[in-house]
């Protein structure tokens, strides 16, 4: 009946520490046998912030094609790059066949279309 009560005692003792956590408490372990924390499961890796200010970066990229280019320099600018969903990047000549004008045509289209969304993303 001792052990009992002793076993009790302790669970309520933890109850009510059961929300004080220490990040570098060891939770688990590999499968070396180290110690895992709970800050070693939290950790956020440098990709998911690059991955993430990538996506904020193409959204905005999205915004000012439509708010700073002309219809015909979006189309370049997708089908250069491409932009449109399920499409590859085209070359310059392939985009001048599609779009049925000249190759340097396509550059200076491109060039200030460009330049355009750079300065935009300067503001």
């Amino acid at each position: 009946m001792r052990k009992r009560n002793e076993i009790l005692m302790f669970f309520r003792s933890m109850k009510k520490s059961a929300q004080d956590v220490s990040m570098n408490e060891p939770i688990d372990s590999d499968k070396d046998g180290n110690a895992l924390t709970l800050m070693d499961t939290m950790a956020v890796e440098d990709d998911i912030v690059d991955d993430l200010d990538s996506k904020m970066k193409i959204e905005q990229m999205k915004q000012y094609l439509v708010e700073e280019l002309t219809p015909r320099e979006q189309a370049i600018i997708r089908l250069r790059y491409g932009l449109n969903p399920g499409t590859k990047p085209l070359a310059q000549r392939e985009v001048a066949a599609k779009m049925g004008i000249s190759r340097s045509y396509v550059s200076r289209i491109e060039k200030k279309a460009l330049a355009s969304l750079q300065k935009r993303f300067r503001q």
